[in-house]
């Protein structure tokens, strides 16, 4: 406990006060006072009229002394001239094809006149027959992945060798093409089978490697009619490359350019497909002007089967998405012709 003693200070004069008090230590705090002077104000010193006029002469202004104008030329003459660029886009700049090659054959009869009986066609690729140095489909689009495309695909790699290591992804690969060249063998003796008839109806035993797959595209395949081609090899004459289109089939009425694909995933959705529409695109307009063929093909069908069975996805393409994904091609092509002229021309100069 202390005994404090308050003395309290007024003008010069100190007054004692007399009463002691006495206070736990608990509840002590020192108070006190401070003698401070009056502080003076910065604008003492100004002149209060010669103020008061300016702060009523710059608020009574309706036009200030710079203007916008006046301003811009100040900038440009300690900065110099103003370089003025339009606003970045967030939509991504769409491509086109520098030359527009036709997509259908003007001189070949539309798909309707031409006869649909007899067996499908199947022409086998021979690359002894002037088409060494003719590229692929596959392998153009390969060759033109976008950034992000190439992106996305790295890290699906990573991840997959993290989880099964290097072997067990080679060995997961190998039994990825494996299956899908089963089901697509399997399904070309189907619709040969049935090509003269309804495809719905008994077909050979499933064998347990596609069993699923089958099961997949079994509601598809009710709809699928009029076999016209099946594994068979297109040749633009134009672009000079070429492909091999897994059917050309009326599905639901319609005749088009058929791809079988695979997938563990769902894809229900067109955009799931990647490149698959470009593909699809460029066999039409091989086909369309390839004297192999006599009609017409302005549609496309992409179906999806799943290995578990689950039903198959079929992404229709009109007429109207084949020109579209036609022009995507023209570009991806022209890059390929490009990169090909680039590096044949770096050849050239360090064998100089």
């Amino acid at each position: 406990m202390f005994i404090l003693k308050r003395v309290a200070s007024v003008g010069s004069t100190n007054v004692r006060i007399p009463q002691c008090t006495s206070l736990p230590v608990c509840n002590f705090s020192a108070c006190y006072c401070l003698r401070s002077s009056k502080r003076r104000s910065p604008y003492s010193s100004l002149n209060g009229e010669l103020y008061s006029s300016l702060v009523k002469s710059v608020m009574s202004s309706r036009v200030s002394s710079q203007t916008p104008e006046t301003l811009e030329e100040e900038d440009e003459h300690v900065y110099g001239p103003v370089v003025k660029s339009q606003a970045p886009s967030s939509r991504p700049k769409i491509r086109v094809p520098k030359t527009l090659h036709p997509f259908l054959h003007c001189e070949e009869t539309l798909e309707t006149e031409e006869p649909e009986s007899g067996p499908p066609t199947r022409i086998l690729l021979n690359r002894g027959q002037g088409r060494s140095h003719l590229p692929s489909v596959t392998r153009i689009l390969q060759q033109t992945l976008s950034q992000q495309q190439i992106f996305l695909l790295e890290r699906w790699k990573k991840k997959m060798i993290a989880q099964l290591g290097e072997e067990g992804f080679k060995e997961y690969s190998q039994n990825l093409f494996r299956q899908g060249k089963l089901f697509h063998s399997f399904l070309e003796d189907v619709l040969e089978s049935g090509a003269d008839k309804t495809l719905s109806s008994e077909t050979p035993e499933h064998p347990p490697e596609v069993q699923g797959y089958m099961q997949s595209i079994s509601h598809i395949l009710e709809d699928v009619r009029a076999v016209r081609a099946i594994e068979s090899t297109v040749q633009h004459d134009t672009l000079s490359y070429l492909g091999i289109v897994d059917c050309v089939a009326r599905y639901r009425g319609v005749l088009c350019v058929i791809d079988w694909k695979t997938s563990e995933k769902p894809k229900p959705f067109l955009s799931n497909t990647f490149d698959n529409p470009i593909q699809v695109a460029a066999y039409a307009g091989a086909l369309n002007n390839d004297d192999n063929y006599k009609y017409q093909v302005e549609n496309g069908l992409i179906v999806v089967a799943y290995k578990d069975g689950a039903p198959a996805h079929a992404h229709q393409l009109s007429s109207e998405l084949m020109l579209k994904y036609w022009n995507k091609w023209l570009v991806r092509f022209e890059e390929f012709t490009e990169q090909r002229s680039s590096h044949t021309s770096s050849a050239f100069s360090e064998k100089r």
